[in-house]
């Protein structure tokens, strides 16, 4: 039986969008769902941490109740930003297979806008998978493109959260399962892929 790759971009995207999750306090979250963006308090000059996994997101956020992370954001942008940013990237850890010596990993590191890291993906327990799910930092221009032109909306999916955290409570996993997002594997171009993608 053919194994599954480790590595693969797994989102709810269209022809256009493809959906990233973010997790705020309601003073962050509210003026951006107000506003359709990022605004005031949210700080561009913060890195700011986008995830397309929707379980990897409850994994980080607790389902929506660790401190500061008590709203998720479902953050539509444009699969252009989206892929620009994977194509300017560089990973958060020393590959030797893109790098001849770690100084110029460090380098690399420190002057790219966009930073990316592979964790292990979740299941609905939050348990680890083998398979990873991308996690992409932003900084620096890369904020100021992803708040000013990538971003085409933003919903509260903290109810949704919610409700699959009690099908999960109450051991209904299949009704939980049925309401997660329908994430499939996103078709990285060879750019993008060459940056951030296994060798």
């Amino acid at each position: 039986m053919q194994q599954s790759p480790t590595h693969e971009v797994r989102a709810v995207f269209t022809d256009e969008t493809i959906t990233v999750y973010q997790a705020y306090a309601a003073r962050i979250a509210n003026p951006a769902l107000e506003s359709g963006t990022f605004v005031d308090p949210f700080k561009r000059d913060r890195m700011t941490w986008i995830k397309p996994s929707f379980l990897w997101m409850m994994y980080r956020c607790g389902w929506a109740t660790k401190t500061e992370q008590e709203r998720v954001l479902a953050v539509e942008m444009s699969r252009e930003g989206f892929e620009w940013a994977l194509s300017h990237a560089c990973l958060s850890h020393f590959d030797r297979s893109r790098f001849a010596t770690e100084a110029g990993w460090r380098e690399a590191l420190r002057s790219s806008p966009v930073r990316v890291q592979w964790d292990p993906e979740r299941d609905l327990g939050l348990n680890p998978l083998p398979h990873r799910a991308i996690q992409i930092g932003l900084s620096g221009p890369a904020v100021d493109r992803y708040v000013d032109d990538w971003i085409t909306g933003i919903r509260d999916v903290t109810p949704l959260a919610h409700a699959i955290r009690r099908k999960v409570a109450d051991g209904d996993l299949e009704a939980a399962r049925a309401l997660l997002p329908p994430e499939r594997v996103y078709p990285l171009p060879a750019e993008a892929a060459d940056r951030v993608g296994p060798r």
